[in-house]
């Protein structure tokens, strides 16, 4: 039988995935998808690097099996998750590196790699190694900015550290990022 937590940690995994999937055509042109950032890097501070990746693989089959979308889907989602939430974790809770860890994993390494899949599997011609890059690193500054301001009014109310509690995820102490109410809470 399941727990309480791990039907949590479903539930909101299946929440994010959904969200992701409705409200990435905002902002969106081919090589931009800013919202899918945003939801990222939440996935990350809310549940870790793993189950980050999970969503944005997730997502990214969803949005190209029923939107039509390339296969950017996934290489501009998947190494910037990852990384979102192994930087979050290795920095012990701090939410820029978070978002570092999305602008590098997808504005470097995704838009590099998707070089070789769109000219050579799906045979779009014109491009180059950094073709995407410009878009990638512009599409993952704007989601980052949103979920950092985002994740950060979360922090300041301590309801983040509520979240990744009832998730069963790591928490940091950052207390001069956590207000007094919250800290009194974590007691």
């Amino acid at each position: 039988m399941k727990s309480k937590t791990e039907i949590l940690r479903m539930t909101m995994l299946a929440m994010l995935i959904a969200i992701g999937v409705v409200i990435s055509p905002i902002l969106r042109i081919e090589g931009m998808c800013p919202m899918a950032h945003l939801i990222n890097i939440a996935c990350s501070v809310f549940m870790g690097p793993w189950y980050s990746l999970l969503c944005a693989t997730l997502i990214g089959i969803i949005r190209m099996s029923f939107m039509g979308i390339p296969p950017l889907a996934l290489t501009g989602a998947v190494f910037g998750a990852f990384l979102s939430g192994v930087f979050y974790r290795a920095s012990k809770g701090k939410l820029i590196c978070a978002v570092l860890g999305e602008v590098i994993g997808t504005g470097i390494i995704g838009s590099i790699i998707s070089y070789p899949i769109m000219a050579f599997l799906v045979h779009k011609s014109g491009l180059t190694w950094f073709f995407y890059t410009p878009l990638f690193i512009t599409g993952t500054l704007i989601g980052g900015t949103i979920a950092f301001v985002f994740l950060a009014a979360l922090r300041r109310t301590g309801m983040l550290t509520k979240i990744q509690r009832a998730l069963g995820a790591r928490t940091y102490d950052l207390s001069n990022a956590v207000s007094p109410a919250s800290a009194a809470d974590q007691s």
